[in-house]
């Protein structure tokens, strides 16, 4: 990890409060892997955890929701701006452990770490997204330029199949099941996989101060005791989780 101030390439609106920003990085990065990015005229102080998007070459990218201060203030970054990244951080997914064929499947904004992790996958993924509805849709055609197959579920059947995204899941097809979104999504997934005995990795979101641990402030708690999103995961083991 490093903390680095670089320039942006892009910080593209792509649906109402969606953005990706784009930015110089030359490291190793895995799929599930954040950074911390702040910008330079300290207008909030603490730096905003955002996973990676994807990796193409020595460009790294982001895909954030407008939350708050910190990311309304990233929002309004232009290209060849500079921005100060920390990371990577995380531990990120092992895809030397999932042999077989895998389903990814995403909810809403959860779907942002999942894109570069299904590039690497290729074709041993199929992909699933669930989405509100059709006006809230992002990425998909870059999933499915990657993906074995991409499946969009929209709650009012605005687009694709229609229902939530957890039920359109043949899980018994599966060798492992990654997933990252609502936590009552992620759950539903959890208890399926658990049921069939299907390897199951999930993506946790949690608010963070630091990144390195040191805080204590996005606590999970596991089998084990409690353990940090930031340094432990954010990628866990579902029979890790109670």
């Amino acid at each position: 990890m490093k903390v680095l101030i670089t320039t942006i390439t892009e910080n593209e609106q792509i649906l109402n409060n969606i953005f990706r920003l784009s930015a110089v990085f030359e490291s190793d990065i895995k799929p599930g892997q954040f950074f911390m990015l702040k910008t330079l005229d300290n207008s909030f102080l603490l730096p905003r955890p955002v996973s990676v998007n994807d990796v193409n070459g020595n460009i790294v990218s982001f895909l954030y929701r407008i939350e708050g201060t910190g990311t309304k203030k990233i929002s309004s970054l232009r290209q060849n701006d500079e921005i100060q990244l920390f990371g990577p951080l995380g531990n990120g997914f092992d895809t030397n452990k999932m042999k077989g064929k895998v389903a990814v499947i995403g909810g809403g904004i959860g779907a942002a770490p999942l894109l570069y992790l299904t590039k690497k996958l290729g074709e041993n993924a199929d992909v699933y997204l669930g989405y509100k509805d059709s006006a809230n849709m992002y990425i998909n055609d870059e999933f499915k330029s990657f993906a074995d197959k991409t499946v969009i579920i929209t709650e009012d059947g605005s687009y694709g199949e229609k229902g939530f995204v957890t039920d359109y899941v043949p899980y018994d097809k599966y060798d492992a099941v990654i997933t990252c979104g609502p936590e009552i999504m992620m759950n539903k997934v959890i208890n399926n996989c658990r049921n069939l005995n299907i390897k199951c990795y999930v993506s946790l979101e949690r608010r963070m101060a630091c990144g390195m641990g040191a805080c204590l402030g996005c606590s999970v708690e596991t089998k084990k005791g409690n353990k940090r999103a930031c340094k432990d995961g954010p990628v866990f083991d579902s029979e890790e989780l109670i």
